[in-house]
């Protein structure tokens, strides 16, 4: 099994995961990875999203190589009246 480390990126800040996950494949990160998002996703739109206009989330996984994948999640609202 591999160390990966799922770094979790909220619009401009970076939260490094120091402690990782050892999973057996790329598959399982990626499944860990969606998870991770929605999770995140969960946690922070609402907030956001009463006072921003849009928004953008990551988990940007790596190993000890370097990068492996990224997923994300970018909102955006668009208001025609004010």
């Amino acid at each position: 099994m591999t160390l990966y480390f799922f770094d979790m990126r909220d619009g401009a800040d970076l939260f490094p995961d120091e402690e990782g996950l050892e999973l057996p494949n790329l598959k399982a990160v990626q499944i860990e990875a969606a998870r991770a998002l929605g999770s995140m996703t969960k946690q922070t739109l609402w907030t956001k999203a009463k006072s921003q206009l849009g928004h953008q989330m990551a988990v940007e996984v790596r190993d000890a190589v370097g990068p492996v994948l990224q997923a994300s999640f970018t909102f955006e609202i668009e208001r025609h009246k004010q």
